[in-house]
């Protein structure tokens, strides 16, 4: 895991890299085909209580929940090697991916534990609680990463900081493949409520796909390119960010036959 965590700040220097240096345009032909395609299809769970449209449900402890329940293992890597390898100082370094499926079988436990549904769920928990946005999917990348044959049996968890994650840092430098791969939740619309919005552009700031933008004071936000991870409610200093699930139980199944589509993990 120390060598991983040491990559990891060049991989996101070449990944960033990617259309604009020689070494980016190089890695290219390695890197897009696997962040593009069946080999990523990932979404975010936004993780903001406040998401009209969802009632007392917590998006991703729903969500997350029946994948774990129904999966056939659960293996929770023992530091996150994007906040390790960038030393971060804001979230818990020890609060890793959650690698679900019979593939998860195959991680060593050096760098992993096998866990229980119920150790699975806490772990959720606690990532959800210090404020991590997760993303669940198919994720290729970790097969190789952590020495798992590619059976289509390993979905990926991945409980992301703003501040270290090499995809979130790293996906508007990626070609619109790419950036296409991330799907947002079905039916989750973000807006920002005028009256309220001071123009601060904290949220334009912390947007890593560059969704939101600010001009005479006033925020824009362009759907085609929102991913939908909820970080902007997260920050907004006013709560003048909101968000709505047109109909929650539409968006978990539309997920659930996506996953399913790629990846056997029960």
């Amino acid at each position: 895991m120390a060598i991983q965590a040491f990559l990891f700040p060049f991989l996101r220097r070449t990944l960033q890299g990617t259309g604009r240096t020689f070494l980016g345009k190089l890695s290219s032909f390695v890197t897009v085909p696997l962040l593009s395609g069946r080999n990523f299809h990932i979404t975010y769970l936004p993780i903001n209580e406040e998401v009209a449209g969802t009632g007392d449900s917590l998006i991703p402890r729903r969500v997350l929940e029946e994948v774990i329940r129904s999966s056939a293992h659960r293996a929770i890597i023992r530091r996150c090697t994007c906040r390790d390898g960038n030393k971060c100082e804001n979230h818990d370094i020890e609060l890793g991916c959650l690698l679900l499926g019979e593939g998860a079988r195959e991680i060593d436990t050096g760098v992993c534990r096998h866990v229980s549904v119920e150790e699975a769920l806490t772990h959720v928990d606690r990532c959800i609680a210090d404020g991590l946005v997760p993303f669940v999917g198919r994720f290729r990348a970790d097969n190789i990463i952590w020495g798992v044959r590619d059976r289509g049996k390993l979905l990926t968890v991945c409980f992301c900081c703003s501040c270290c994650c090499v995809i979130r840092n790293s996906l508007k430098y990626l070609p619109e493949v790419s950036q296409d791969s991330v799907i947002k939740l079905k039916g989750l619309t973000i807006d920002t409520k005028a009256e309220l919005c001071t123009g601060c552009g904290i949220c334009v700031d912390e947007c890593f796909i560059g969704a939101r933008s600010l001009h005479d004071g006033v925020i824009f936000i362009d759907p085609a390119l929102c991913k939908g991870c909820g970080r902007c409610l997260m920050v907004c200093p006013e709560q003048a960010v909101t968000a709505e699930v047109e109909n929650l139980d539409d968006a978990v199944k539309d997920l659930y036959e996506r996953i399913d589509g790629l990846i056997d993990y029960h």
